[in-house]
């Protein structure tokens, strides 16, 4: 049986609410689920209306019920509040109980539109008529509108989560061109829209544009940045008959490119449609509360029907004069104490403890959900460039020549490479700046792709040549062509990389490396580690293709990655945890972000996921001990010892257990916080000395 995309609800295939998307056929379990999908943008802010109202109107309810004795209007004063949460706030559930209802099937929808209507209908009923065998404030507005609240706190978090992701999925398409120079057969160029371009078709790309669409070189020469797709910030070559791929930046060199795969086919467009079919599949804690209404709904209401006929046939058989109103009584009671306030505080509380303990550690996390995936992870898979290491090249080592100091080559790379965007100039230039060294003014500057830079200063020629060796960049400074100096620069492994690698072995969690680098160099990085498991030359299906891998062999798998490159496996990863420093794109996919880009924050989300879990598992052990003990009692259990007497406090004692139930949850998530401080780790590096200069990946 397909499920809704968006809820995780399980759908029969004959429902006439479906759409198709990118090929794709969805099926939906209400009109709403139906619109958050197509629009979920509009339905999002929709839904932060109803939360706003809900919360705006629920705290005074609840402060007027606990904190006030009772007065001639309070009752109205609660109806007053209250209403508009019910109507407004609460009808997506009355939206998604019908559509259960119709399916023949049930979800919590059912089970919160059929306490909340039935607290706030009883309650109006005492409100209003006053009957005299309910004593006056037994009301349940409180529970009506904070359950509404609650849950709608929930859906508003994940609707969010999915808007990001499909707000980063967009933003992903932004590197296509929306204009490309397209080649005609009499050798003139036009400007078309990239829409209008098709396999086969000839595209000129100039210095510093994105490439339009996956290609072949026909003619000309350039490096072009990959980095998008390998999350190598090294530029590669590209000569006749190399391959380009859509995204991607070239640098240096006009090129001509054949066209191949353009739209749908392309791989940017292919990696806009991976993002939002693994966002869509987030709905593991939505599909446990389906799979908890599922038995729980049946039995409250069996409970409630029984219970009150039970009462009805016995109280009418013996003529007591109530045999009208206590079943009505014991209806009300039953689903009332079955609603789920303290299952419902359970998570929403506890999780925003968690999410503030983790922010004052240097962790933002987005999604709240995924820490239930995150207390189950057993393989933690690392981006290499910009997770592992630094994101771009430092200079490792200046040579200056006989006659010539450090700072004369400075002076004379800084100057010229101020006009390239090349992350070796970024290097030099970054490097040049720390040590005050100031360039001239660099004239008739000629970049050569692959090659190097040239211009003039001062009067005299300076020429910059590239070579890329194994484990490293070098570049020689040439100064009237006589070399003045040698630069190399290297990528940097983080100081806390290789803690961060044993803390995770200690512990018992498998350890794996993915990068779109050379084997070489990944071998490299994995030996100073300890990493056996690694993977090279991964583009981005790939790094998700390995991670579905992994989990199809029972491993729950945290990604941490940091690029545009690793979105993919950001989202198809059970956690996506994104690198402060990383692209925008990468940020918005994850379900975590390292602010401070501390690897050790990786351990202590695990402990921090944990924890929270086991928490969240306390608080609804007690929440269903709660509902296991007082449904009986709601039932009648008790009225051989104490009498029908007891329902004309229940409703009293009922409000009073469900706020002490509520309480309780409360005040042991706080102890949250002292759990885990005790917990975290921070860098220590093991007592060695820090992995800077000496464990870069030339050495």
């Amino acid at each position: 049986m397909p499920t809704d995309p968006v809820c995780g609800m399980f759908v029969p295939d004959t429902t006439d609410l479906v759409c198709e998307k990118d090929g794709e056929r969805y099926y939906f379990c209400s009109g709403t689920c139906l619109e958050t999908f197509k629009s979920p943008e509009i339905e999002l802010s929709k839904l932060r209306l109803k939360l706003a109202l809900a919360w705006s109107l629920s705290i005074p309810v609840l402060l007027i019920t606990y904190f006030t004795g009772y007065f001639a209007i309070k009752d109205y004063m609660l109806l007053a509040l209250a209403t508009p949460v019910q109507i407004y706030s609460g009808r997506g559930f009355y939206y998604g109980a019908w559509n259960s209802i119709k399916q023949r099937t049930s979800n919590m929808d059912l089970l919160v539109a059929l306490g909340t209507s039935t607290a706030f209908v009883f309650s109006l009923f005492v409100t209003v008529a006053k009957p005299s065998f309910i004593p006056s404030g037994s009301v349940y507005f409180d529970a009506s509108s904070f359950i509404i609240t609650l849950i709608l706190t929930g859906s508003y978090v994940e609707t969010l989560t999915k808007a990001r992701a499909n707000s980063a999925a967009r933003k992903l398409l932004s590197v296509i061109p929306s204009t490309v120079h397209l080649l005609k057969t009499d050798g003139t160029m036009e400007d078309v829209s990239v829409e209008n371009i098709r396999r086969g078709d000839s595209v000129v790309v100039k210095p510093g544009e994105n490439i339009p669409a996956d290609g072949t070189v026909l003619s000309g020469k350039s490096e072009v940045d990959d980095s998008m797709i390998t999350g190598e910030q090294m530029p590669v070559l590209k000569n006749v008959g190399d391959s380009v791929t859509s995204g991607t930046v070239n640098l240096n060199g006009a090129l001509t490119v054949k066209v191949e795969n353009t739209g749908s086919d392309s791989t940017v467009r292919k990696i806009y449609s991976l993002i939002q079919m693994a966002a869509s599949g987030r709905t593991k804690v939505q599909k446990t509360a389906d799979t908890f209404a599922l038995w729980f709904v049946p039995v409250v209401l069996s409970v409630a029907i029984v219970s009150s006929l039970f009462w009805y046939v016995y109280l009418s058989a013996s003529g007591n004069s109530l045999s009208s109103f206590i079943p009505v009584l014991v209806f009300v009671s039953v689903v009332v104490i079955a609603c789920p306030c303290a299952i419902g505080l359970a998570g929403p509380i506890t999780l925003l403890i968690s999410s503030n303990i983790s922010f004052s550690n240097g962790m933002v996390v987005k999604n709240p959900n995924a820490l239930e995936r995150l207390s189950k992870i057993s393989m933690v898979v690392l981006d290499k460039t910009g997770t592992l290491t630094e994101k771009l090249p430092s200079v490792k080592e200046i040579k200056p020549a006989s006659g010539y100091t450090v700072n004369d080559v400075l002076f004379y790379s800084c100057s010229v490479e101020a006009f390239s965007s090349h992350p070796i100039a970024n290097a030099i230039r970054t490097y040049a700046t720390s040590k005050g060294i100031k360039g001239s003014e660099a004239k008739d500057i000629v970049e050569t792709a692959g090659t190097g830079i040239m211009g003039n200063v001062s009067g005299r020629r300076v020429e910059i040549v590239r070579s890329t060796e194994t484990g490293g960049s070098l570049v020689a400074v040439k100064v009237d062509e006589m070399t003045v100096g040698t630069i190399r620069l290297d990528y940097v492994l983080r100081n806390d990389a290789l803690e961060l690698v044993e803390s995770l072995r200690t512990s018992g969690i498998k350890v794996s490396m993915i990068t779109g680098d050379r084997k070489e160099e990944a071998e490299k990085l994995a030996r100073i580690l300890g990493i056996t498991d690694i993977h090279w030359g991964t583009r981005p299906e790939d790094k998700s293709r390995i991670i579905s891998e992994y989990q199809k062999a029972g491993d729950y798998v945290l990604f941490v990655g940091d690029g545009i490159n690793d979105s993919i496996a950001l989202e198809t990863a059970d956690v996506g945890m994104a690198m402060g420093g990383g692209s925008d794109i990468a940020k918005e996919s994850g379900d975590i972000i390292l602010l401070n880009d501390n690897l050790m924050n990786i351990r202590n989300g695990l402990v921090i996921g944990k924890m929270t879990i086991r928490k969240i598992r306390q608080n609804i052990g007690w929440a269903i001990g709660y509902n296991s003990f007082l449904i009986p009692v709601a039932a009648g259990v008790l009225v051989p010892l104490t009498g029908l007497g007891i329902y004309s406090v229940l409703p009293i004692l009922s409000a009073l257990a469900m706020g002490f139930s509520s309480t309780s949850v409360v005040l042991n998530s706080l102890l949250l916080r002292r759990n885990i401080s005790g917990s975290l780790k921070v860098p220590s590096v093991s007592g060695r000395k820090p992995l800077t200069a000496s464990a870069r990946l030339g050495e």
